[in-house]
């Protein structure tokens, strides 16, 4: 069993009736089991020669050249400046740079992006799938009735949320795109080609987009988590293996992570800014913001992360963007008084700290106008790892949970979630980043059939969709007489499944 705990994704290998994830989370690990543990350091400085990457925030009302040319006098090199919200990405080999470029009057906020220098990494495979075998893929083609596309028995997921149903009265426009803002997708998988858009793909991974032909893709060797993502969404309905909750829009590969498998800032702005000015209608992000997992409001370095990426998430939702995020999958209550984090920073030294969800937050999935997105498994309860918490989680959808738990009905066999594999394959994951992509998918069931509908539309309408559930009282997940998590608030308002599970037959209804 291998769990994720830094993304948003679970893997869990099929038919392993094992212990609970829970007892792999780090909220509820002992000392002695984490191991040694150094305090977090409260900004981050290089020193001399070590170049690190920086987020320089133009305070409103000043001019982005006259900070760019204070950038160069403090020993700044820019990489590219998004005017359009006041955001300068800088690489500097100056420790002092950011302590020197935040005294200048026209930078509102500064901060070092990553604690580990600028340097060439290494491919890490994250979330590897579970792939699926020939012989459930021909056990599932058997099985199929007309109409449904070969591995589709397999894909529980989608009558738990009525897409099945939806595709009865429409698939989706192709006037509508999904931008998926990952580790990149594969568009030669030919469950996606028929539905990908180039032009809204693109490399975003050095900060700067690169239009490359191909550059959205994972290399060979990186994760395929980007490409199940996008299966997910928008699988085409062909007659070739899986379909996606919304088979006939659009999918775009807007690819963030490094081959070491870190989402960083300058990154993440440049993805949402591309989504913003090349009519992407929906972004998924099935990841947070490295490589601290909550950002701090009273620490320098992480201000300045928090501004540059809320920034820019504002900026899709004024040019009618609707952003999508994964809640985690540590189980915690994101509403609480407190978390320990001791996973922050993920690429230097870790250390332990307690922080205060209301004034660190995971980005994006936490800040204004992002939907946040909670897991259910394959019985509609919230899946074992989940994040949660009463007024963050908006809506909850499939994410999938260990079979110990959940169990889905046959013939699928598998309590995770099915998706597409780059090089034309298929496999199975978990975790609130599969949960995401169906509300994405369902988002782009709403903008096909309300072309019109403005971002704040169309989440209504998300909302107003959704099947209303009860809290989940008492949440005992693995049966060892320990409430595992407390649910809070009425049907509808929850802080497991937010205004309920998402809905996309709801979602075509005109």
């Amino acid at each position: 069993m291998s769990v994720r705990l830094n993304r948003r994704t679970v893997t869990i290998p099929l038919g392993m009736a094992v212990a609970s994830a829970l007892a792999f989370l780090p909220n509820v690990a002992s000392a002695a089991e984490a191991g040694p543990r150094v305090p977090a350091a409260q900004s981050t400085s290089a020193a001399d020669g070590e170049t690190l990457s920086y987020v320089v925030n133009v305070r409103p009302g000043h001019s982005s050249a006259s900070v760019q040319k204070a950038v160069a006098k403090a020993g700044g090199t820019v990489v590219i400046a998004y005017d359009q919200i006041g955001v300068i990405v800088v690489h500097s080999s100056k420790a002092d740079f950011a302590e020197q470029i935040r005294k200048y009057k026209g930078v509102e906020s500064a901060g070092a992006t990553r604690t580990a220098p600028l340097s060439p990494q290494t491919t890490t495979e994250m979330w590897a799938p579970q792939m699926l075998t020939d012989a459930e893929a021909k056990a599932a083609a058997a099985a199929a009735t007309d109409g449904q596309e070969p591995l589709q028995e397999l894909q529980w997921d989608l009558p738990m949320i009525k897409a099945d149903k939806a595709h009865e009265v429409t698939l989706g426009s192709s006037e509508v795109t999904v931008g998926v803002i990952d580790t990149g997708v594969d568009d030669t998988h030919p469950d996606l080609a028929p539905n990908f858009d180039r032009a809204a793909s693109v490399n975003c991974v050095s900060g700067k987009p690169d239009t490359t032909d191909g550059a959205w893709r994972p290399n060979p060797g990186e994760s395929a988590h980007g490409t199940h993502v996008a299966g997910e969404i928008a699988a085409a309905k062909n007659g070739i293996g899986m379909v996606g909750v919304a088979p006939g829009v659009k999918v775009s590969g807007i690819k963030v992570s490094t081959p070491g498998g870190w989402f960083y800032t300058e990154a993440v702005v440049c993805g949402f800014v591309w989504a913003a000015e090349h009519g992407v209608d929906i972004t998924n992000n099935s990841y947070y913001t490295d490589p601290w997992q909550f950002n701090c409001k009273d620490d320098l370095d992480q201000k300045a992360l928090l501004e540059a990426v809320s920034r820019a998430t504002k900026y899709a939702e004024r040019k009618g963007t609707v952003n999508v995020a994964a809640a985690g999958n540590d189980n915690w209550d994101l509403a609480g008084k407190s978390i320990l984090d001791d996973g922050s920073p993920n690429d230097g030294t870790p250390g332990d700290r307690v922080i205060d969800p209301k004034k660190c937050l995971d980005i994006p999935a936490q800040l204004p106008g992002v939907v946040t997105v909670a897991s259910v498994g394959a019985k509609g309860i919230k899946s074992s790892f989940s994040n949660y918490g009463q007024g963050v989680i908006e809506i909850a959808a499939p994410g999938g949970d260990s079979t110990r738990y959940q169990t889905p009905d046959a013939p699928a066999t598998s309590g995770l979630i099915l998706g597409t594999i780059p090089g034309g394959g298929y496999g199975y994951m978990a975790g609130t980043s599969m949960a995401s992509p169906h509300v994405a998918g369902v988002a782009a069931l709403i903008k096909s059939t309300h072309p019109n509908a403005r971002p704040n539309q169309v989440k209504a309408l998300l909302a107003q969709g959704a099947d209303k559930k009860e809290c989940t009282t008492p949440y005992d997940i693995n049966g060892d007489g320990t409430v595992d998590a407390e649910c809070k608030g009425g049907k509808g308002n929850n802080s497991f499944y937010g205004k309920g599970m998402t809905n996309a037959l709801n979602a075509v209804k005109k």
